[in-house]
């Protein structure tokens, strides 16, 4: 039996507009009474997903920024926090970087430079707790991330990333979508939090299951047998994926859910 589901947000759990299927409530409702748990597993800040999980604050289990933090009823369960000379690398590289805007990510919340209006309306989607600062070295936190966001034409997997791709085997570098890069220690990714987690509630991956759409969930599919990847996904995750699920447009994870439901996996 299922015991633990996870899915990613934007272009999985969210539809086009950035909003959450009208069924929700209804099929965590259909979950908790098979005492079922859910966690969203984004690259999204932490207080993001509190925010927009208000309601269910205490029984989800968030992993946040791509499974750098992860949190139960506002408690850390994992996080993984960066050497301070690593950060101080990594922007270094940034400046180098054309069109591409740098977010530092600490537990406390991110911290940004610029104030480019596009980069701040994509900011603000995904981060509700933020400032603005004269300079990187004013921070005072633990950093568990640093994300870039691209601007450029030929998008984050192509303008940004090879930046870092010399980097591979000394960081975990995830491309969570055509506009962002996040970097994180090495082998820190959303599979290697889940798998925390697994150990923690003594929960087998054929017990779990979990919903992506682009390459910072590959790790998540292999951590899960029933992993699900979206009609609309990048093709690597439907290659490692071991089922399909409809678009994030046609509310692929809560058919799933409930098709697993009523299959009683």
């Amino acid at each position: 039996m299922i015991k633990l589901i996870m899915t990613d947000m934007d272009g999985t759990l969210l539809d086009e507009n950035g909003k959450l299927p009208d069924e929700f409530d209804e099929v965590m409702e259909m979950m908790k009474e098979r005492k079922i748990l859910f966690a969203p597993a984004s690259g999204r800040q932490y207080y993001a997903l509190l925010s927009q999980f208000e309601k269910y604050k205490d029984e989800f289990i968030f992993f946040a920024e791509n499974g750098t933090y992860v949190a139960h009823r506002e408690i850390e369960l994992f996080s993984s926090v960066m050497p301070n000379a690593t950060v101080k690398n990594l922007l270094r590289i940034a400046k180098t970087i054309p069109q591409s805007y740098p977010v530092v990510c600490g537990k406390k919340g991110a911290y940004v430079t610029a104030a480019y209006e596009p980069f701040m309306a994509e900011l603000e989607k995904y981060y509700t707790k933020f400032q603005i600062v004269k300079d990187f070295s004013q921070i005072q936190d633990e950093v568990i991330k640093v994300s870039f966001c691209d601007f450029s034409e030929q998008g984050s997997e192509f303008n940004t990333y090879p930046h870092f791709s010399e980097y591979s085997e000394q960081l975990q570098i995830a491309v969570s979508s055509n506009l962002w890069v996040d970097v994180m220690n090495y082998g820190i990714n959303k599979g290697i939090a889940i798998q925390q987690v697994q150990k923690m509630l003594g929960i087998s991956p054929k017990e779990c299951a979990a919903f992506g759409d682009y390459l910072n969930d590959l790790e998540m599919m292999s951590s899960v047998y029933y992993s699900f990847a979206m009609d609309n996904a990048h093709p690597q995750i439907k290659e490692v994926a071991n089922f399909a699920a409809k678009s994030n447009r046609d509310h692929g994870v809560m058919l799933g859910i409930k098709e697993l439901l009523e299959k009683g996996i």
